[in-house]
């Protein structure tokens, strides 16, 4: 048996990652994003929490879960869908008792949240959201409300030293000067209220009519609210709250069951612990989506309001075996598109069942911090300017003042172009430098803007990196 879960589990992963999130109805009617359905918050602390967190840029999104242990994709072979593969079961009910099964062996011995925080911190991160529950209803922290959790007295978790995993990630985060926040899935397949014994499941929805059993629905309503009461009541300063699941949401269209969980009574019992907190109710438009998420995208172009582009490091959230990372300046280029178009990145990454991350992972986020150590300045803290980007040349901007100009090299270029022409409407005698190694550079005044001549010298040895920033200042 366990040879044939571990090879059907890969099997399943690699299908289901392919699609992973954005499967969902939900997501595909609104992953467009214009931004003219954003609302915004009322609340002045919460405008302000949010005006910082735009200043970050970088975030980071841990999954981890029972998936960590089995190394498969988070949550989805639960799902009745057509899309689904489970290659290697002859029956759903056999996958799921092995996924929910997982529990029994997670022990991750080797979390170690205090190196965690330190390998963000030197990555140049500057907030972290750690998944406390995924679509699967298992729960990374001490839930008073169910014993479908990692604190289990009964599970080999229980026994270290740190049981509760979301409470050390948070902890040793804030500690090392990061901004935290909490993911927290709003449907839940091993929740009763949500998915009732009594029918099997159908799909990613609830497998009962709410309306026929308006009690337990309105228990299930109960039961998500006490769990995010808890998780802003006991696990110190949160700064967002990030829910998933944007299935789960009042509907008044015919054929889908209005699944409403009373999102203006979590928000303001949750903020009246947490003021100035943010809460992302994603994909659900309205005064709970205080910033946007597009996931695994880039906007094409700037939109007026706060978004944040949730990107993979590799195929998956989680971890899986093998799986295909992305290098240290595929992020640097993919952080400075993301920025000089106004968002954020939140990069997912995810470690083993043990709480080991991937060398690979860690190899690639020193790269992205050894290069932000240098270059942060024209991330951080920035404003996106006209014209953005124009090829592999993009465009940040403080104040009234400053103007940067980040040259992306390609793979195959040999040498950054011998001059570089900057647009900007910057008067007067200008100061204009690289950051790397703060070299003086000479220029002329062209039409728009101006061209910056890049020393012959320097050429070969900057097409080496992952980003080229020219600083100009007025």
């Amino acid at each position: 048996m366990r040879s044939r879960i571990k090879l059907v589990f890969t099997a399943c992963c690699f299908a289901i990652g392919a699609l992973s999130h954005a499967q969902g109805d939900i997501m595909a009617e609104n992953e467009k994003i214009p931004g003219d359905t954003y609302i915004g918050p009322k609340d002045q602390a919460v405008k302000d929490n949010l005006a910082k967190w735009q200043d970050y840029k970088f975030g980071v999104l841990i999954h981890m879960g029972l998936y960590s242990q089995l190394g498969i994709c988070e949550s989805w072979g639960l799902a009745p869908e057509d899309w689904v593969t489970r290659n290697g079961y002859d029956d759903y009910d056999s996958f799921a008792s092995d996924y929910r099964g997982a529990r029994f062996s997670l022990n991750p011995t080797n979390l170690d949240s205090e190196k965690w925080a330190k390998m963000f911190k030197n990555a140049g991160v500057k907030y972290l959201i750690f998944t406390s529950k995924h679509h699967d209803g298992f729960c990374m922290y001490d839930s008073k409300f169910t014993d479908f959790k990692i604190t289990n007295p009964n599970l080999p978790n229980a026994k270290n030293p740190k049981p509760d995993v979301l409470k050390n990630v948070l902890d040793a985060s804030r500690k090392e000067g990061l901004s935290v926040g909490i993911y927290f899935s709003k449907p839940d397949w091993t929740s009763q209220d949500f998915w009732w014994k009594y029918y099997p499941p159908k799909d990613r929805n609830p497998n009962y009519d709410i309306k026929t059993y308006p009690e337990r629905w309105q228990n299930f309503v109960k039961y998500t609210q006490n769990q995010l009461d808890e998780l802003t009541t006991n696990y110190g300063k949160v700064d967002v709250l990030w829910l998933d699941g944007g299935w789960v949401r009042p509907s008044e269209k015919k054929g889908r069951q209005n699944l409403d969980i009373n999102m203006k009574q979590i928000a303001e019992t949750a903020r009246k612990k947490q003021p100035g907190l943010i809460v992302v109710d994603r994909w659900v438009p309205g005064e709970y989506e205080d910033y946007l998420t597009p996931e695994r995208k880039v906007l094409e172009k700037p939109i007026p309001v706060p978004w944040e582009s949730c990107v993979t490091l590799g195929n998956d959230w989680g971890w899986v075996p093998n799986d295909k990372y992305k290098s240290g300046t595929e992020v640097i280029q993919l952080l400075t598109g993301i920025v000089a178009k106004g968002g954020n990145l939140l990069l997912g990454v995810g470690p083993d069942g043990k709480g080991n991350f991937e060398p690979k992972i860690e190899q690639a986020l020193a790269e992205v911090g050894k290069w932000l150590d240098i270059n942060g300045e024209a991330i951080y803290a920035t404003k996106p300017i006209v014209p953005y980007s124009e090829g592999n040349l993009y465009y940040t901007s403080k104040g009234d003042k400053t103007v940067f100009g980040i040259y992306l090299p390609k793979a195959n270029e040999k040498e950054i172009p011998a001059e570089i022409i900057i647009k900007n409407n910057l008067k007067g005698k200008l100061n204009v430098m690289l950051l790397d190694g703060k070299t003086k550079l000479s220029y002329k005044n062209v039409a728009g803007g101006i061209a910056v001549t890049i020393p012959k010298s320097l050429r070969a040895e900057l097409a080496k990196k992952a980003g080229v920033v020219i600083k100009v200042v007025s």
